[in-house]
């Protein structure tokens, strides 16, 4: 599946960059849906569940966030839904480092993942720096 945003969009970013948005979107998507397999294999503890839980929150919640600020009314809460994806990403990262750290994951595909991660937050990130200075 790929999301794409509409040019046709209410809020509009100087130098506007459709692709750009586009891939962000869909690498967010597939991003989630690697956290959502890695998940499936995860251990049965109880701590395991419970971080895993709240990694599949945190790393669906920066793709979600997107598409909220795609039907934004105003810049102003385009920019809101940009930082939450941002912090969404952060969280992310601590997760998916502690289910690491803890072995209760496959360190390589927790590495691939949290450089996926890593691009993403500092994708959103300068989208927030742009969007702070052009408000």
């Amino acid at each position: 599946m790929v999301i794409s945003v509409s040019k046709n969009s209410k809020v509009k970013m100087q130098n506007y960059n459709p692709k750009f948005k586009s891939d962000l979107s869909e690498r967010c998507y597939r991003f989630s849906l690697g956290i959502l397999t890695l998940s499936d294999s995860m251990s049965k503890k109880m701590s395991s569940r419970i971080m895993f839980n709240q990694l599949i929150r945190s790393a669906t919640s920066i793709g979600a966030n997107l598409i909220e600020a795609k039907s934004s009314s105003s810049r102003i809460e385009f920019k809101k839904y940009y930082q939450i994806a941002l912090r969404s990403a952060n969280e992310t990262k601590y997760w998916l480092n502690l289910l690491s750290d803890s072995g209760s994951s496959d360190k390589n595909i927790t590495t691939q993942l949290l450089n996926e991660t890593d691009e993403l937050a500092r994708m959103l990130a300068a989208g927030v720096i742009k969007l702070k200075s052009s408000l």
